[in-house]
């Protein structure tokens, strides 16, 4: 099955770029690309691409309010130049599933498309290093906050925010990856969070979960 691309970006050499590299996979076809976020949107809604790739920084509208109009309902990667905490949040709220910097390289193009299609996340990993040391430090909080989830998706939680996708979730929970599949959907919906990265942030933000050597 071949996942058909839609490139948002006001850069034409990034366009080409991206599309040499996408076009050279033997899944992988780009069938659109737009200079600008409304024509974006507009060309989303009528190829109907399995994966949209967009900018931030573009006219009319920007990636991440394209991002908002287009998610859930279209997997929305967003790839950029600027790693501004404020831009990953605001795009992981509107329902990114992936947050990619241009400097990444090619592969981590590809893993990002990939990781989409599979209903997993990529976000760059200087971006999780970061958002992870900033939301653990200082020990943040104190105690775990009262939630609705179970023993057994606590566990899927802290997973997730590890980074597995189900498959190895499945593997450290000996479960199937369908099982897991089942108990993140059911997280996400007792959470009210739209994706797995939300399921990650709800965790480190709670405590469920600590940075490395964090106590």
């Amino acid at each position: 099955m071949t996942t058909r691309i839609l490139i948002a970006d006001d850069q034409e050499d990034i366009c080409s770029g991206f599309r040499l590299i996408l076009d050279s996979q033997p899944d992988m076809t780009v069938v659109g690309e737009a200079a600008d976020g409304e024509s974006a949107v507009a060309l989303a809604r009528r190829l109907r691409p399995d994966v949209v790739l967009a900018d931030i920084r573009m006219p009319r509208l920007d990636g991440l309010e394209v991002t908002r109009l287009l998610a859930p309902e279209t997997r929305v990667v967003v790839v950029t130049t600027f790693d501004l905490d404020a831009y990953v949040h605001t795009a992981l709220q509107n329902g990114a599933c992936g947050f990619l910097l241009k400097r990444s390289g090619p592969a981590l193009l590809i893993e990002g498309v990939r990781a989409a299609m599979a209903g997993d996340t990529l976000i760059s990993p200087q971006i999780t290093v970061r958002l992870l040391s900033r939301l653990t430090r200082d020990g943040l909080p104190a105690r775990p906050a009262a939630h609705p989830l179970t023993e057994r998706e606590v566990d899927i939680v802290r997973l997730v925010a590890r980074g597995l996708t189900n498959a190895e979730i499945g593997a450290e929970l000996f479960i199937t990856a369908g099982t897991a599949k089942t108990h993140i959907a059911n997280v996400q919906a007792k959470l009210g969070v739209r994706n797995r990265v939300g399921i990650a942030s709800w965790a480190w933000e709670h405590g469920v979960v600590r940075a490395e050597g964090s106590p």
